[in-house]
């Protein structure tokens, strides 16, 4: 026992000095930080240049003369892109845009996908006149009107140190492959996180959310877009009705009489005292925003103007609430991204944040597959079913066998008559490489169905997974699987026969990217490993299980992806006092300039002051008024700069453009807003 005792007491001295070591390497770290401070704002402030951004991708956008339509390889990994199946050709996916975050650049995409299913292959089209890079948009089908319709989204610099939204409306007609932008006044404002579904010739849009530069505002408004007018109608709902609370992330299907959303994901404000919740912001009291899982169900009823109705009659809507939906998946979580699928919604992955920490937010994710049956507002659990093998039907009688060989042989001989049929008067022209392969891949798709690899378990857990149903079977693609600070993007697609439910088809799958995140960031991942390997044997998340042995071709940026510019900055191009004060922003008031930089034109004002040696008769309420009188000539200076920069973005469907750093509530952008 005395030896026993000695030896944990050594243990136990062994873990003291190297917690020590760990805390003095990460205070040298934070010193190292500081002193690169300046370094990093320089790099920023060059990150920040987004009109040099866009002037790139629309000199690399006006290349292409005409529209295209290549063989690709599968998109390179990315989130909060949209899936969308093709409303006139149940034989094809669209998939477009999105970002890719590494750890230290992010990447967003402008780039059209379309995965052929009968061939197994995915093709590139590429347009003269298609929508800037984006991610967080919101997509859906025409209804009676048919294409595919798009709205809004999110744009970065690669450091994300400045991003806007936009408020750009866009019709994709999914035979042709060419973009429309639909003009028209009084449209929504811009947005990201909202959802779109369709009824009759409306385009129904709600929600999401807008990032200022104090706050992220989440959205409760609801708009229709009349497909034969042209025109978006804000309708006005009926006095002292119910709406939905704002939110963004939610689910949107399509009724027979409207629509029904579901869930979603918002940021509300709590004021707590001593650690407890109260209604009042009294004296004392702290307001924070916690995050706020919706299960609430809602139907929004659309009633149509009637026939004899005058011209331009607009319809009107009200919206119903629900009860909670029946055996809803619990616990409750955001992300749990759903598809429509005759008259249900399936519902995929998810993630609960359980509570914040020093360290984090714990979170688990998901990989159940739901069915949320409309009409009977209750949901239902989908799971894989192995086929039922017996020596009688794996074997059968001699009669039977021949009977399905003849068959299976005249069906076969049938399908390579009519493929002979439609290539006929064909044979003689010379057709480029690419249309050979479809050719043969037609040719295929006629004959033997392309086997897959099959998995009998669900995809790894995930959430902001993009899904869509394609003739009764479910195709996932992507995710975000979320590992202390690190995202993982998940690098692949699987198909699910909602019929039979007979195993998980896997139509691609490459290795996750590593991340890339700085070297003060992997090197505290690593003491984190190394002490939770010396005190816990049980160990994170694997994400290697989930990933294929295989890597990826191609590089995860495609061409489409376009870096800031990294020409050397002219003497005659830097102001020689004012490169240190703020800027008024693209669509900023002068009230909202001042609010922003308020505390950095004291700052200045108290400096001119100590060499005027006049602080000491100077007031709070002069030293405000006189820092206000500086912010708003810097801003009459900078009038015109401004205007014409607006000119530029409202003509490329850019709203308000935002400071990361400087929104309230910094750690809540990217995947943590549960798009």
């Amino acid at each position: 026992m005395p030896k026993a005792k000695g030896k944990d007491a050594a243990k136990q001295a062994e873990k003291k000095a190297r917690k020590a070591g760990k805390q003095e390497k990460k205070s040298s770290q934070k010193e190292k930080k500081i002193s690169k401070k300046t370094k990093d704002d320089d790099s920023e402030a060059e990150d920040a240049d987004l009109d040099s951004i866009l002037a790139a991708y629309q000199k690399e956008q006006e290349q292409h003369l005409a529209i295209t339509e290549v063989t690709a390889n599968p998109p390179s990994p990315r989130s909060s892109a949209t899936l969308v199946a093709s409303p006139s050709n149940n034989s094809e996916l669209f998939l477009f845009g999105g970002e890719y975050y590494n750890g230290a650049l992010a990447s967003f995409y402008s780039d059209l996908y379309v995965y052929k299913i009968n061939q197994d292959a995915w093709r590139k089209a590429t347009s003269p006149n298609s929508p800037l890079p984006r991610s967080g948009h919101a997509m859906c089908q025409g209804g009676n009107a048919g294409g595919i319709y798009m709205f809004g989204g999110e744009f970065s610099s690669p450091k994300q140190g400045t991003f806007y939204h936009y408020n750009d409306f866009w019709r994709l007609e999914p035979s042709t492959r060419e973009w429309t932008k639909l003009e028209g006044k009084g449209g929504p404002p811009a947005r990201s996180g909202h959802r779109m579904t369709y009824f009759k010739n409306y385009i129904v849009l709600f929600g999401g959310f807008q990032d200022t530069s104090q706050q992220t505002r989440y959205l409760q408004d609801i708009w229709l877009y009349d497909t034969q007018r042209f025109s978006w109608h804000e309708p006005k709902l009926p006095p002292a009705s119910m709406k939905p609370d704002a939110r963004s992330s939610f689910s949107l299907l399509p009724h027979e009489s409207g629509a029904v959303l579901y869930g979603g994901y918002s940021r509300v404000k709590v004021s707590t005292t001593a650690g407890k919740a109260t209604k009042g912001g009294k004296a004392g009291s702290k307001v924070t925003m916690k995050p706020l899982v919706h299960q609430d169900t809602w139907y929004l009823r659309i009633t149509p103007p009637a026939a004899d109705a005058l011209v331009g009659a607009l319809p009107t809507v009200r919206w119903e609430r629900r009860k909670r939906p029946v055996n809803s998946p619990n616990p409750a979580r955001a992300g749990a991204t759903m598809a429509h699928h005759k008259g249900r919604g399936i519902s995929f992955g998810g993630v609960h944040d359980v509570e914040e920490s020093e360290e984090g937010i714990d979170s688990e994710f998901f990989n159940q597959l739901f069915a949320y049956n409309i009409d009977r507002n209750r949901f239902f659990t989908l799971s894989l079913r192995r086929p039922r093998t017996s020596a009688k039907k794996a074997g059968g009688s001699n009669a039977e066998r021949g009977k399905r060989g003849r068959g299976r042989a005249d069906e076969e001989e049938l399908l390579r008559n009519l493929a002979l049929i439609e290539g006929k008067g064909a044979a003689d022209v010379e057709l480029p490489d690419a249309d050979k392969a479809i050719r043969a891949g037609d040719s295929e798709e006629a004959g033997e169905k392309i086997e897959k690899p099959v998995s009998w378990e669900m995809p790894h857990p995930r959430f902001n997974g993009q899904l869509a149903v394609q003739e009764d079977t479910l195709y996932i693609f992507g995710g975000i699987l979320e590992k202390g600070d690190v995202e993982y993007t998940f690098d692949e697609m699987w198909a699910i026969d909602l019929g039979r439910l007979d195993g998980c088809k896997e139509i691609f799958r490459r290795e996750i990217e590593d991340w890339q995140g700085s070297e003060d960031e992997e090197s505290d991942d690593e003491d984190d490993e190394g002490s939770e390997e010396s005190d816990d044997e049980d160990g994170g998340v694997d994400i290697a299980a989930g990933s294929s042995v295989a890597s990826a071709d191609e590089p995860s940026t495609p061409a489409s992806s376009v870096a800031p510019s990294e020409a050397p900055i002219e003497e005659d191009d830097v102001p020689a006092v004012a490169d240190k004060l703020p800027h008024p922003r693209p669509f900023e008031s002068l009230r909202e300039f001042f609010a922003r930089t308020s505390n950095d034109w004291q700052e200045a004002v108290l400096e001119w002051l100590k060499y005027q040696h006049d602080i000491e008769h100077s007031s709070i309420k002069d030293l405000r008024k006189k820092a206000f009188d500086r912010a708003e000539q810097k801003w009459w200076d900078c009038r015109e700069e401004i205007q014409t920069l607006e000119d530029e973005q409202e003509a490329a469907g850019i709203s308000e453009v935002v400071a990361l750093d400087q929104r309230g509530g910094g750690g809540e952008g990217g995947a943590s807003k549960r798009r």
